[in-house]
């Protein structure tokens, strides 16, 4: 007999609550805590503990009565969730400031993403060292990700040169960009997108400066 089966992907806000959760298990962990409750995680960090007893569900991972979770494997679960166990190659285009930034943070390889390689098309980029990787021509890129069999592609440059750069990852194999530039990339069904608007962010925290700054001036 056949089974009905209906796909429901993870809410979004659950999938951005969930390194929060991370965080706190690990400071949890180095002090020494074996268990934890919901209630615990969500006093930390203000929510609901019906709401984070309902995200940490979808690690597969389930809660003893009085006892709560055990904070290794809850940590174990989230890993496997994530993907965060198994270290994945990406490359990164576009070496300027913010590019160099992401090159340097340290904290990916505890993510399970490795930057093995970045490109650049400025000529002042190109042979230099950042960050231990040297900089290569755009015109390598799709050779360098087939070979490497890469799939996921960091896109850090101008907005007029996005688009064209998604193409050639895309022609190359790669099936995840975390763009940062900003503009909307058109790219096949197959191929998943993460937008960093960084433009939003800072209005959202514009907006709220100046609704707090009103707000105590009252």
């Amino acid at each position: 007999m056949a089974t009905n089966f209906t796909f429901r992907a993870t809410p979004q806000p659950t999938i951005k609550r969930i390194p929060a959760y991370l965080a706190i298990l690990k400071e949890l962990e180095l002090a020494g805590q074996i268990t934890v409750s919901t209630t615990d995680i969500a006093d930390r960090l203000a929510l609901n503990p019906i709401q984070v007893r309902k995200d940490l569900s979808i690690t597969g991972i389930t809660g003893r009565p009085k006892i709560g979770y055990i904070t290794t494997e809850l940590i174990a679960g989230i890993y496997n969730f994530l993907g965060w166990h198994n270290t994945k190659d990406a490359v990164l285009v576009g070496a300027g400031a913010l590019g160099s930034a992401l090159l340097g943070y340290k904290g990916f390889a505890g993510y399970g993403l490795r930057i093995t390689a970045t490109f650049d098309s400025s000529k002042k980029l190109i042979g230099k060292t950042i960050h231990g990787r040297v900089v290569a021509p755009i015109n390598e890129l799709e050779d360098f990700i087939r070979q490497s069999a890469i799939r996921i592609g960091i896109i850090t440059v101008p907005a007029e040169a996005a688009q064209d750069i998604a193409y050639q990852c895309v022609r190359a194999g790669i099936r995840g960009i975390w763009n940062f530039s900003p503009v909307k990339l058109a790219v096949p069904h197959q191929v998943v997108v993460q937008n960093e608007d960084l433009s939003s962010g800072l209005a959202l925290l514009s907006v709220k400066i100046s609704e707090k700054l009103s707000a105590d001036s009252r």
